[in-house]
């Protein structure tokens, strides 16, 4: 592994971007993350979740006596870190990106990951998946039509992002790595079987603001800090939106609510004016609502007579 002080990225590699607007169609920041929202006492140190992350990448790759990591990479800051303490943790010729644009929006960020991975200096290759999406769609029987169907496309196109890595890591010898995060974990807001579907999930126990700060510790280019944060599968579509709330909200309640067993009143009291009662509980009520996407299938306990 390299030294703690050094970055994966070549800056003479770094492409100039403008901040969120030259990827995203939007001016809009990332999130406005006020100071007051919540004192964060269990926020890890990122020099610390760096080097662990580091080790935790080293021994699962050594455990499976695989030859490196897939990542699956989109230009946004969760894809961005793993890759690079991949790189850190193997080395880039042990780390291989796949970029995995399905439509006309994908595209800049498409462009975005490319050169990222060149930055990274990881062998890397871009996949339209467009074909593939439109010739699964015509096969598929008429009752499942995925026209015009969002949610029903998008988790179609996750599945074939994941299908792709598999088909990398299988030809390779490599594990898939995913790139979720806690907070995507907690609330649900990934496809079974899609995003979800990993090896070894590096960033799966830290919330969206803990990969900002291990961002900022790797030295990740600033454009793809501040590019708000989108699943990239309609136009101005934004995890804020979907969600109810921008990631230093969610955060924050979900500290609250899943790691300290706080109830939706008492964590809409501590919030004050950053998140109201009704707010909290929605976002509460789809952590447990998603419950089924955080286990392994059911299975009959015991055997039969």
């Amino acid at each position: 592994m390299g030294d703690s002080q050094s970055t994966a990225f070549e800056p003479e590699a770094i492409p100039d971007r403008s901040a969120a607007a030259t990827a995203s169609g939007d001016d809009s920041p990332a999130d406005d993350i006020p100071d007051d929202a919540v004192d964060l006492l269990d926020a890890p140190d990122p020099a610390a979740e760096r080097d662990r992350i580091r080790t935790f990448i080293d021994d699962a790759v050594a455990a499976a006596n695989a030859d490196g990591l897939v990542v699956n990479m989109s230009g946004g800051l969760d894809s961005t870190v793993t890759a690079a303490l991949a790189v850190e943790a193997l080395g880039a010729d042990r780390v291989y990106g796949l970029i995995l644009p399905c439509n006309k929006i994908g595209a800049p960020h498409a462009r975005d990951a490319e050169a990222l991975a060149d930055a990274l200096g990881i062998e890397h290759d871009t996949v339209h998946l467009q074909p593939l999406f439109a010739q699964f769609g015509a096969v598929a029987p008429d009752r499942f039509d995925l026209h015009d169907e969002p949610i029903r496309s998008g988790n179609a196109i996750a599945r074939l992002r994941m299908a792709m890595a598999y088909l990398a890591a299988n030809t390779t010898n490599r594990l898939v790595c995913g790139t979720t995060n806690r907070s995507e974990h907690l609330l649900g807001y990934v496809t079974k079987h899609g995003d979800g579907a990993a090896d070894l999930l590096p960033l799966g126990h830290l919330y969206k603001t803990d990969v900002r700060a291990l961002a900022d510790e790797l030295d990740v280019p600033e454009f793809v800090v501040e590019k708000p944060p989108t699943a990239g599968f309609l136009p101005g579509q934004r995890d804020a939106d979907d969600l109810g709330a921008p990631y230093d909200v969610i955060d924050a309640v979900l500290r609250l609510g899943v790691d300290r067993e706080l109830d939706a009143e008492a964590i809409a009291e501590r919030l004050g004016d950053d998140a109201d009662e009704e707010t909290v509980a929605d976002l509460l009520a789809r952590h447990r609502a998603s419950a089924h996407k955080r286990t392994s299938p059911p299975m009959p306990t015991g055997r039969g007579n």
